[in-house]
Formats: C-alpha cells, sequence, structure tokens
C-alpha cells in the first residue's frame, strides 16, 4: 500500500480511504459488528485511513474497529453544522461516540458555493480554535462543487479538501471533470491535502470499474481516494486494485454473482427528471420522490446522470 503525506499536514494517510458511509444506515445497514469486521480487514491490509460523517450513522460500527487494532488510523468527520454551538455539538457526539480524544480531520460537509462556506464561518473558526488547542488536526471541507474547491485553494485556513473525481463527472454540480481537475490541481498546488470521493459514481461505474479505477490512481495531484466498501470481497479487491496485483479468482466471481440494486437516497427531491430519463419505465413518483420498480430496472444508471442532487446509486 502506498502512503504519502496528506498536502502539508504531518498526517500520513493510506492512498486507499474507507468510505464509510455505504456499511451504514443510509445504505447497506450493517450491524456495527459487522460492519467493524470489514473495516478491520481494510486495516490489515494495510488502509490506515477512513472517511466518516456525523450524518453517516456509522461511528459505532468504527468504534469497534479502533478497538480492536493497535494501528495508527487517520479518522476524516464531518458535518452540516453552521453555528459555533452546533460545530461543537458534532465534535463532541464524534469524540464520544469514537471514544477518541483526537479528530484527525474535520471537514464541513458537501458545501456547494463561496456563499455557503460563507454562511459555515462561524462553524469552521469553531473548528480552527480546537486545531489550536490540539482537539483537531486538521480542517476543510467535502463538496460536489468546483466553485468550492477554487475557493478552498485560497483559504489558508483550510488544510483538507473532499472532492467528488470520477471519469464521467458524475455527481459534480456545477461542471465537467475538466473543470474539477483543474481546481483540483490549484488547491493541491497550493499545499491542500487532497482525498477524492466517488470514483466509481455512487456505484454507477461499477460496469466500468478497471478504467474509473485506473482513471483516478493516475491523477498525480490526489493523495488518497475514498472508495464505499460493504463486504469482505471488495476490501480485498479494492486493495489489490491500489497495490496493482492480481484480483483473487473467488473474489471476482463472488462479486460477479452479487444482487446489485438501483437506491434512491432520502435527500431526493422528487423533481421527475429520472422518471422522464428512464426509458425502461422503472421509476416513478410516489410521494414526492422516486422509487424503484425492481422488475423493470436494469442497472443502466442513465437516470443517476440527470438527478441534480445526486440522489441516485447503485449498490
Amino acid at each position: 500500500m502506498e502512503y504519502c503525506k496528506l498536502g502539508n499536514t504531518d498526517l500520513e494517510v493510506s492512498k486507499l480511504c474507507f468510505g464509510g458511509l455505504i456499511i451504514g444506515p443510509l445504505q447497506a445497514n450493517l450491524p456495527p459488528e459487522r460492519g467493524a469486521e470489514i473495516i478491520l480487514k481494510a486495516f490489515e491490509l494495510g488502509v490506515n485511513f477512513i472517511d466518516t460523517a456525523e450524518l453517516y450513522g456509522t461511528y459505532p460500527h468504527i468504534r469497534q474497529a479502533l478497538k480492536k487494532t493497535n494501528k495508527n488510523i487517520v479518522i476524516a468527520t464531518k458535518s452540516y453544522a453552521y453555528s459555533a454551538e452546533g460545530a461543537k455539538e458534532s465534535l463532541e457526539k464524534a469524540r464520544k461516540e469514537l471514544d477518541i480524544d483526537v479528530i484527525d480531520i474535520f471537514l464541513l460537509h458537501e458545501q456547494e458555493s463561496r456563499l455557503t462556506l460563507r454562511g459555515h464561518r462561524e462553524a469552521l473558526e469553531y473548528y480552527i480554535s480546537m486545531k489550536e488547542k490540539g482537539i483537531i488536526k486538521a480542517v476543510g471541507a467535502s463538496t460536489h462543487n468546483v466553485e468550492v474547491v477554487d475557493a478552498c485553494a485560497e483559504m489558508p485556513e483550510i488544510d483538507i479538501i473532499h472532492p467528488i473525481i470520477n471519469k464521467s463527472g458524475i455527481g459534480i454540480g456545477d461542471g465537467t471533470i475538466e473543470d474539477m481537475l483543474k481546481a483540483v490541481k490549484k488547491a493541491y498546488d497550493a499545499g491542500k491535502g487532497i482525498y477524492g470521493m466517488k470514483p466509481l459514481g455512487g456505484g454507477n461505474l461499477i460496469k466500468s470499474y478497471e478504467d474509473s479505477m485506473d482513471f483516478v490512481l493516475n491523477i498525480p495531484y490526489i493523495h488518497s481516494i475514498a472508495l464505499g466498501m460493504q463486504s469482505i470481497e471488495e476490501v480485498i479487491m479494492n486493495v489489490c486494485v491500489f497495490e496493482c496485483k492480481e484480483v483473487p479468482q473467488d473474489v471476482k466471481k463472488n462479486l460477479e454473482s452479487r444482487k446489485r440494486q438501483l437506491h434512491i437516497d432520502w435527500w431526493c427531491e422528487g423533481c421527475g427528471k429520472c422518471v422522464e430519463r428512464c426509458k425502461q419505465e422503472a421509476l416513478r413518483l410516489v410521494d414526492g420522490k422516486a422509487r424503484v420498480l425492481e422488475e423493470k430496472c436494469v442497472l443502466c444508471s442513465y437516470c443517476a446522470s440527470v438527478c441534480p442532487v445526486f440522489a441516485i446509486k447503485v449498490s
């Protein structure tokens, strides 16, 4: 496993970061004990970096894994808090539920624009004050938008940026993948720690897994890549790919035989664009939300390409 310093911080992280969303209640909804087993397998195979968020509900999974390893694990978490009071509550919740005193990385979650960054300034200043006290080691922002990466590149107080990066640009809110890479390079050159998210576009690029991995692994200005994993087989496969090793045949067969499904996240706004795009008539609006008719869905993911809020995933 390749390791490097995360920008100008003192944090040394693995190239592969364990994406903590998928094991939690918002997606696979694995029990904490099972989630911890999968996380521990990643630790065993050299992953020392895990990304989560208050929203994900995976602090119990990570806590159990941390209790069973003696390795130095770097943890990044995020919160939607915008006030100092809210930021304090989020920080203390993370420390308590993870059962750790110091949070390595605390991010403003899913920032949408320069205006959003200004609206969360009070929370950011609180995190910075906690960094000065040694309770947080690095601060930053996660985003799906080019504008935010560009803005953060110019903010000396920002240490870490967590942007969406995949070969098709799925999920980027305000531009193309070329626009995003230009902004990411600017931030990297400014000394920011960069760890990308959604290299498979929320599962929508699974059919082009190898090309998608090649794409992100060959970008020289990304320190680490967060990848959601919900089984030990997925951990083994991804570690092999990141280490340029052959994936065991039994692991390949197991994953190929796994049934996948289209998943609509809770933040779906019911705009109906996915319903219009689906030629299989596998989507409909129910109570203001998109719903999947599994017997008609062919997992083409065309619907995800028109979702304005990136609420459609393949899991």
